[in-house]
């Protein structure tokens, strides 16, 4: 039942269990990611500068006059600090209070001088990352921080990446998971109880036969002394008698030893059935925890393979969005420039229909004057016509 039940959460189950892949609108979230692993940046270089310190000598060549000097300074003022928290355990008030203000004094220099450290170290991400590789960092309280804060940073990634909704079923699917590793552990508890309880009654019994062997084994060997007496006893009534009782003897005998073979071969049975079921429950056991092992192996390497699409389609990304900004700049000149066109095919279109409106107008005024004209000169014509008729009758009257 339960080997079926973590079967049933592997296959259906584990694509819940899954890291969400990063959304790359995400701007929060980059924010805090950076923030954080710049923090953890800083505090890695905060841890080495102590070791620097203790062996300033050897790192003069590679850290340069300006870093060195600040180094100087920074232990100075540590050796004050540490001086000046030595002697803080005087009475006088007085005195007490001018070394808590000559200490806030000092802690602000230092933490200035360390701000100061760091922020030279920054500049030179090749000097950083060649005091990581000199300096050989132990198992110190910093980073033991160090690794806190950056199972901080994955913890808080992870929530960041989460929707509520898959939040929900992955809470749902743990309880789910440890609810069936709950009844898995109570069925192996009830395994062991019946495994003792039949170990127990095992060795009850062997313990009775071995009680009944052992009275087996006295009746036999007490037999044959009374054997002995009945033999002396019926030597006395005659041999035939002494024949049958021997005979009855033996056949006794035999049957006792038969009896106890048969118990030990019972015994013999018991003892490999009991111990074939507590290998079964041993085999079972140990198949539970190497599916266990594999769960988690399963998940490591599911984390690794969306770690890896993580960055490559981080980097895809990257790329698409310089090139997009190429294309939105290109878009937008040519964008311009197409403005710039359609407003000259604005004005061109505009001094055409100017241009079109003026000679239509022109052609009908043209055509309006050469129709007046023309009229004029007709009416010019009939009225010269008409003069010469009427001085024509005018001569024929006088002639007349």
């Amino acid at each position: 039942m339960a080997t079926s039940q973590t079967a049933m959460i592997t296959s259906k189950d584990m694509k819940m269990l899954e890291p969400c892949q990063l959304k790359p609108d995400s701007l929060e979230t980059k924010r805090i990611t950076t923030v954080l692993d710049k923090m953890i940046d800083k505090l890695e270089l905060s841890s080495l500068i102590p070791c620097i310190i203790d062996s300033l000598d050897s790192f003069a060549g590679i850290l340069g006059p300006e870093m060195t000097h600040s180094l100087t300074e920074h232990q100075k003022l540590s050796n004050e600090v540490e001086q000046l928290l030595a002697s803080s355990g005087e009475r006088d008030t007085m005195r007490a209070e001018q070394q808590r203000g000559c200490l806030c004094l000092l802690e602000q220099r230092l933490k200035c001088s360390v701000r100061n450290i760091l922020r030279i170290l920054l500049v030179k991400p090749s000097l950083c990352q060649a005091l990581k590789q000199q300096v050989l960092v132990g198992e110190s309280p910093a980073e033991v921080f160090i690794k806190a804060f950056g199972e901080f940073r994955n913890f808080m990634l992870e929530k960041l990446l989460t929707s509520p909704v898959e939040e929900e079923g992955k809470i749902g699917l743990m309880e789910d998971i440890s609810l069936r590793i709950k009844e898995n552990t109570e069925a192996i508890t009830a395994f062991q109880a019946e495994l003792a309880a039949a170990i127990q009654t095992r060795n009850q019994e062997i313990h009775k036969k071995d009680n009944v062997i052992k009275e087996l084994k006295t009746s036999v060997q007490d037999l044959p002394k009374d054997c002995k007496t009945s033999i002396q006893q019926i030597k006395h009534e005659g041999e035939k008698p002494q024949k049958e009782e021997l005979q009855a003897s033996q056949a006794r005998c035999a049957r006792l030893q038969q009896d106890i073979q048969q118990l030990g071969a019972q015994l013999h049975a018991l003892v490999l059935g009991h111990r074939s079921s507590e290998l079964a429950l041993r085999k079972r056991k140990c198949r539970m925890e190497t599916e266990i092992v594999n769960w988690i192996q399963k998940y490591d390497t599911d984390m690794g393979e969306k770690q890896a699409e993580y960055e490559e389609v981080h980097a895809a990304y990257v790329e698409e969005k310089a090139q997009l900004s190429l294309l939105m700049e290109k878009h937008a000149v040519l964008l311009q420039e197409y403005s710039q066109i359609e407003e000259e095919r604005r004005i061109l279109q505009e001094k055409k229909e100017q241009a079109l409106k003026e000679l239509k107008t022109m052609t009908l005024a043209a055509i309006r004057i050469q129709a007046f004209w023309r009229g004029y000169l007709i009416r010019s014509l009939f009225k010269a016509k008409r003069k010469k008729k009427g001085k024509g009758k005018k001569t024929k009257k006088t002639k007349k």
